[in-house]
């Protein structure tokens, strides 16, 4: 007679798993979803400068906000921002991968060398461009200077005080912390790409030029899928480089949907937790389109 489970067994054979993804369960729940649910619940109170909840606001808050006359601004330089740097940072990051992947005396130590700014606090490499632009004595207008491009002390060396040339090399400084991850991400994807596919590809007269095109790129789809959609959340939601290098100035011409909320945070808390949740829909959205667009589900089954 075959022996018979009994039901308190079957439940804890059920429950054994929970033991080992118990702890992780319980780690996003407090550290990602609970503050999800305060941000949408303060999004519809009205808080006092204190912080105090004064009472339910309704939908005031988000009145309030898409009447701002520097939102329209705000969003957009904030697409400009995540696409500049995105876009330019997959493209360097393909040549680099490309450029690791071969052999070259020293390429152990240029590979350690990119890790560089991926190791660095993000906040103490902008607090270094910031001082290297500094108009006065920054390195980078003592350079400048010498070649007699411009003068110290100069408004033309005012790099950080002139929104457009500010929001150059705030990318800048985005796309230099967002390389390593992304180089090293595509750079394991070529890795593993068989050297049998080239020879076939050889065998059949294809150049250089067209094998990586029709099948290097084909196969790092799921790597740079990754990096891309890591780096777009990443940028979007970026934060210390903008507050170190301008804090969103002059005026808010360099502010993105991140550090606006910041600054309207001192006068109306619930106004900046609508804007909290609108940046957390925004993401979710251009996650979304960007998985549809690029058909993920094909990429990873293939």
């Amino acid at each position: 007679m075959a022996s018979r489970t009994s039901p308190l067994r079957s439940i804890g054979r059920a429950a054994t798993p929970l033991l080992w993804i118990g702890p992780a369960i319980a780690l996003i729940a407090v550290v990602v979803l609970w503050p999800v649910v305060v941000m949408i619940q303060s999004s519809f109170q009205r808080i006092g400068g204190e912080g105090y909840v004064v009472g339910y606001n309704g939908l005031d808050n988000f009145r309030t906000l898409f009447h701002e006359p520097y939102l329209s601004g705000v969003l957009l330089r904030t697409l400009v921002w995540t696409v500049g740097v995105v876009v330019v940072t997959m493209l360097i990051s393909l040549a680099l991968a490309q450029l690791f992947n071969q052999r070259f005396p020293g390429r152990r130590v240029a590979r350690w060398a990119l890790i560089i700014p991926w190791a660095c606090s993000v906040m103490m490499t902008a607090l270094i461009f910031r001082w290297a632009l500094d108009r006065s004595a920054g390195v980078i207008n003592v350079f400048l200077h010498d070649l007699g491009l411009v003068k110290l002390g100069s408004n033309h060396a005012d790099w950080l005080g002139n929104p457009h040339w500010a929001m150059f090399w705030m990318m800048l400084v985005a796309v230099f912390v967002s390389l390593p991850f992304s180089t090293y991400a595509i750079l394991s994807g070529l890795q593993g790409i068989p050297g049998d596919v080239y020879e076939a590809a050889s065998l059949d007269g294809a150049t250089s030029w067209r094998s990586y095109r029709h099948v290097t790129l084909p196969l790092l789809r799921p790597a740079i899928l990754v990096a891309t959609l890591i780096n777009i959340i990443n940028v979007f939601n970026s934060f210390p480089i903008i507050w170190e290098m301008t804090k969103g100035g002059p005026g808010y011409q360099t502010s993105t949907t991140t550090t606006y909320m910041v600054a309207i945070k001192q006068g109306n808390v619930g106004e900046s937790a609508s804007l909290s949740v609108i940046n957390f829909a925004l993401v979710i959205v251009i996650v979304i389109v960007y998985l549809a667009t690029t058909k993920w589900k094909e990429q990873v089954d293939a």
